[in-house]
């Protein structure tokens, strides 16, 4: 874990560094999986067969072994603890009730010369889920991304999930059952991308893939960015809490450590404007670290990426903040609200003392699929929109033609393209 007061010499390049560390995929997993891509738009379903054997020890011998029905998911969901069920229950019902709120509105109007304008949204026909299933799975990923999509209106929603030796999670399929997913297949890794992508003799293309995934996943994404729709390209987990001595150190170091189990990659990141606060602070990392049962993971993410930043008045945080444009950003401040207004990158934000990240993987409601690597720069987290399309419309009438199509002729001409001129000239005359 590094150390930085942000007085001391040589704080700006040993920031820099750390703003600049991508943590991602490299030369060696995009090659691995230009290859994967290649075999699976080859040889389809034969190359996910010895892919899966290959990959997660299961063997695709039958149409059970392919797929998990809509019966196993409603019995997944049925058999659960009721207190379980509850709560995934309650979680999809939060997710749903904020994402109806981002539906977009149809646009039609006519505008001062008489031209009808406007555009309509729909969804896209099908889309593509994926759910990991290796280091651990998520019944909370596939709640926060076929949700979206059903809001959306997609008639299809198919989703990849690895199932290591033929092992389910049933908490995976009760949280399909909920979403009401369409298909299941127990496909996993960059195959899974793909085969969503191309399309196989058995799995039907689709328009849209999102969800996370490991780096070959992700890399997958990239690569078939064009082929298919992607959400973005998802890197390690990030949290930066920004907190003041007025915080219990046990809550942020528990906040902090909340990313760090999720993978060796991960980064948590603690701005401070108190010294003694900061060394409680990694004093209560180093407890907690002890007792968790993610302790490996946790351990190697906090040594490697974990960094705590000392600075001389909190102000001095926000623009620490938007060079990190994290993919979350906690405030655990006196005021999170005048701190907020003042941020500008960050995939999604948690204000004041008693509003944990963690609340947002699961039960808050907004997504918790986001973007990472400083992404926030320039995009969003997941929406209903990343599964709709805009189409604009015109209507011009002849009054409307001619009052602006002179205009597009000299355009047309200047740009030296004649037809386009006459298209428009002839229907003025």
């Amino acid at each position: 874990m590094q150390f930085l007061r942000a007085s001391d010499d040589g704080f700006e390049k040993a920031f820099a560094q750390i703003v600049n560390d991508r943590r991602e995929s490299d030369a060696d997993v995009s090659r691995d999986v230009a290859a994967i891509l290649s075999e699976v738009r080859l040889r389809g379903d034969a190359a996910l067969s010895d892919y899966t054997a290959r990959f997660d020890g299961h063997h695709l011998n039958s149409d059970a072994s392919w797929q998990i029905s809509a019966e196993e998911c409603a019995a997944a969901h049925a058999a659960l603890d009721p207190d379980l069920r509850d709560a995934l229950e309650v979680a999809a019902e939060r997710i749903r009730t904020y994402h109806e709120g981002q539906m977009p509105e149809d646009r039609d109007y006519t505008d001062a010369i008489g031209m009808r304008l406007g555009a309509r949204w729909t969804a896209v026909d099908a889309a593509g889920l994926y759910v990991p299933g290796g280091r651990a799975a998520y019944p909370s990923s596939l709640l926060m991304n076929a949700i979206p999509a059903k809001v959306a209106g997609v008639e299809r929603l198919a989703v990849m999930t690895p199932t290591p030796k033929g092992e389910v999670n049933s908490l995976v399929l009760a949280a399909a059952h909920i979403a009401g997913v369409d298909e299941m297949w127990r496909i996993g890794g960059a195959q899974a991308v793909a085969a969503l992508a191309y399309g196989t003799d058995r799995i039907a293309r689709v328009d849209v893939v999102t969800g996370p995934g490991n780096a070959w996943v992700a890399e997958a994404k990239r690569q078939l960015f064009g082929v298919v729709g992607i959400d973005m390209v998802a890197g390690p987990s990030e949290i930066l809490v920004v907190a003041d001595r007025d915080n219990d150190p046990d809550w942020i170091a528990a906040d902090l450590l909340s990313q760090a189990e999720h993978d060796p990659s991960s980064q948590s990141i603690l701005i401070t404007d108190d010294a003694e606060f900061a060394r409680q602070v990694a004093d209560a990392v180093s407890v907690q670290l002890a007792a968790l049962a993610t302790t490996k993971t946790a351990t190697q993410s906090w040594q490697d990426h974990g960094l705590i930043i000392v600075v001389e008045k909190l102000a001095d945080a926000v623009p620490l903040s938007d060079k990190l444009a994290a993919e979350h950003a906690q405030l655990a401040v006196a005021d999170p609200e005048a701190m907020f207004k003042q941020m500008r990158h960050a995939g999604s934000v948690f204000f004041g003392r008693t509003t944990p990240e963690a609340v947002g993987d699961y039960i808050a409601g907004p997504n918790h699929v986001l973007p990472t690597g400083r992404r926030a720069r320039f995009a969003s987290g997941l929406s209903v929109t990343d599964f709709m399309k805009r189409t604009s419309f015109i209507d011009a009438s002849p009054e409307a033609l001619a009052a602006i199509g002179p205009a597009a002729v000299r355009l047309a001409e200047a740009e030296g393209l004649p037809a386009h001129a006459k298209s428009i000239e002839l229907r003025l005359k």
